[in-house]
This record gives C-alpha cells, structure tokens and sequence, in this order.
C-alpha cells in the first residue's frame, strides 16, 4: 500500500520525497485502517446484547446517531445523522448497540441508500420487532467540493418496516420525535 500512495503522489505531480510527505504513506494506511474498520465486524453480532422484555412493546427510539462514512463511487466523505427506531415484540437492545451497528455500516465503502437499508433489515432479522425505521440525514463531498457543487445540499434517506410502514400514525409519531 505504502508504494500504491508513493505512485499516487506521482499520479497528481506531487514530489514524493518531500518533507511533509514523507511519512503520509504510514499516516493514509493507519487512519484507513480506522475509516474501514466495518469490514471487520459482523453486523450481527454488534447486537448482542439483546434482552427479552414482553414488557416493552412501545417505540423505542436513538436519534442524531453522527456518522462518516465514504462514498463507493469518489472515495470522498459522507457524514451526517442517522435516527433508529423501533417497536420491540419480545427483545430488545442495548442503545449503545444501535450506534455500534450505524458504525459498522458506516466504516464501510457506501452509498447512503444501502447503509440506510442494511441497518433496518438487520435490526429485522436480529430483533424481529414489529416494526423499524431508520432516517438519515448526510452531506456529500462529492456534492460539495466536486460535480455540482452545491455547498447546502443535504441528502435524506429511509428505511421503513413493518408497522412504521402499514401504520401511518406510527410513522408520523417516530417523525415528531427525531424533529
């Protein structure tokens, strides 16, 4: 990788050997290491802590989750917010757990439609609540500093299940809340 990001600086017409390059190569790999670190976790097993509880059927809800990420298609960032929510029928979670699975998703080459979707269905398959819901809310480099360049443009995605998806009242209830 080291040689991969020498042959990059030479790509851009930047020189290799100065100064404060010299050690950018060692600093790009550690800090990928951390931007990528979601593809070392599996998402199902971020949710371990789960908890029977036929007790709490009402929604439950973790807001302004923050997150970075970086878009698959111009390796540039993407941050913004995310908001879970959900009905439990027998099990729920810990709330620390929602955030774990935003950043396993997130720490992964992505496009905002698919992280939004992955954290709804496997929050589906692992809790099998009554329902979910997941918004968020992000700016793109890409968006910004390239293309286009609209500097306020912000991108709003959902997933929605179960009853936040067949109960209109439901949903409209999870959207006052994360307003």
């Amino acid at each position: 990788m080291e040689e991969s990001i020498k042959k990059f600086f030479d790509y851009i017409g930047e020189d290799r050997e100065r100064e404060g390059l010299l050690d950018t190569p060692n600093r790009v790999i550690e800090s990928w290491k951390h931007l990528y670190s979601g593809y070392k976790s599996n998402p199902r097993e971020i949710l371990d802590a789960v908890f029977s509880d036929g007790a709490c059927n009402e929604m439950v809800i973790l807001k302004a989750i923050e997150f970075y990420s970086v878009c698959e298609h111009h390796l540039l960032p993407f941050f913004g917010k995310i908001s879970i929510g959900y009905i439990p029928d027998s099990k729920v979670v810990g709330i620390s757990k929602l955030a774990r699975l935003v950043e396993v998703y997130s720490r992964r080459l992505q496009i905002q439609e698919k992280m939004t979707t992955q954290i709804a269905d496997t929050l589906m398959e692992v809790l099998q609540p009554k329902g979910v819901m997941v918004v968020a809310e992000a700016q793109h480099m890409c968006m910004i500093m390239r293309g286009v360049e609209k500097q306020n443009s912000i991108m709003i995605t959902s997933a929605i299940r179960g009853l936040f998806k067949s109960d209109i009242k439901t949903r409209e209830e999870f959207m006052g809340h994360i307003r």
